[in-house]
């Protein structure tokens, strides 16, 4: 028996959601009293590879086919499914990221295993093998216990801090058995936004809503999130009022975050988009009306005028940096 991480890469590197996955399986190894193998998908350099080492790797399965090297959600379970027969893993995990989330369930149904999504915690085996997850679009959490024979966890990003553990990772490749069938429906390009932090993979966000009056307005919030190397996001309201693209729109029917730090800012909080964005550790809220919703959630808060308030917050980062 043993423990399968999938390492997820983006143009030949890997970002820390995957270092978060691979130091989260390799404390599941070290329950189970067993090692660690990860799996890559796609043109990644020896180098990239041996850097999982550090955080608990022993072994990395490198599929290098060239088929595979534009992610294809069937193609890529897959393989996945096929490793972890070949090593024999009870235990799969890998990242609920945008990908992790079409992963997960269908690797689950190829090895007939049962799954948890959005998972917060080590397993808990004393009595079992349980988990804690997100439920409710992140408004509760819920104790999952898995009875199957093999288990797949998708790691909710930000939940396991990166831990070094440090290993000699030896590189092998993995050649699949590929069927035809898997590629019935493939992506055909990719466009990735190059000039700003990911959004599902942003420690911190700095988010704006209808207080901000207009698309103009938002030069402050652009510049408070360069300053603290955040991501930029926006209420649905303000997305649909085409203010800005709804690829930063967060809520229950746009991205779900789960950053270290949500700054919002003009925002009452409606359930939608807490739902969103109650994943977050810490959430400070920016409003000049003192019974907008989001202030029962906030861990902290400021009553005024985000025209007042932003600016001096700008200031004050600045200062502090210097």
């Amino acid at each position: 028996m043993s423990v399968l991480v999938y390492v997820e890469q983006v143009e030949g590197k890997f970002k820390k959601s995957v270092f978060e996955a691979v130091s989260y399986a390799k404390a599941v190894a070290d329950q189970q009293n067993t090692n660690l193998t990860a799996i890559s998908i796609g043109n990644v350099a020896e180098s990239e590879l041996k850097t999982l080492g550090q955080y608990g790797a022993s072994r990395v399965l490198n599929v290098g086919s060239e088929q595979l090297q534009q992610f294809v959600n069937q193609a890529y379970a897959s393989v996945i499914a096929e490793a972890a027969q070949k090593e024999g893993a009870a235990i799969v995990v890998l990242s609920n990221s945008f990908s992790g989330k079409g992963l997960a369930p269908r690797i689950a149904v190829k090895l007939r295993a049962g799954l948890a999504d959005g998972v917060t915690s080590l397993p808990k085996t004393d009595n079992g093998f349980t988990v804690t997850r997100t439920a409710f679009s992140g408004k509760a959490f819920a104790t999952v216990s898995l009875t199957s024979a093999v288990k797949v966890i998708s790691l909710s990003p930000n939940a396991f801090g990166v831990k070094e553990s440090p290993a000699d990772a030896i590189i092998e490749n993995f050649t699949p058995d590929v069927k035809e069938s898997d590629f019935s429906a493939v992506v055909k390009d990719i466009v990735r936004a190059t000039d700003k932090v990911s959004l599902p993979d942003a420690e911190i966000v700095v988010s704006g809503g209808r207080g901000l009056k207009g698309p103009e307005n938002w030069g402050m919030i652009e510049e408070l999130a360069a300053l603290l190397g955040a991501a930029t996001a926006c209420s649905k309201p303000v997305s649909d009022a085409d203010w800005r693209p709804h690829s930063e729109h967060v809520g229950q029917t746009g991205i779900a975050i789960s950053p270290n730090l949500y700054i919002a800012i003009g925002i009452s909080g409606a359930i939608q988009h807490l739902a969103g964005v109650s994943s977050s550790k810490v959430i400070v809220v920016i409003n000049k009306d003192p019974e907008a919703p989001f202030f029962k959630v906030a861990d902290y808060g400021i009553v005024g005028d985000a025209f007042e308030v932003v600016p001096k917050l700008i200031e004050a980062v600045k200062a502090h940096k210097a």
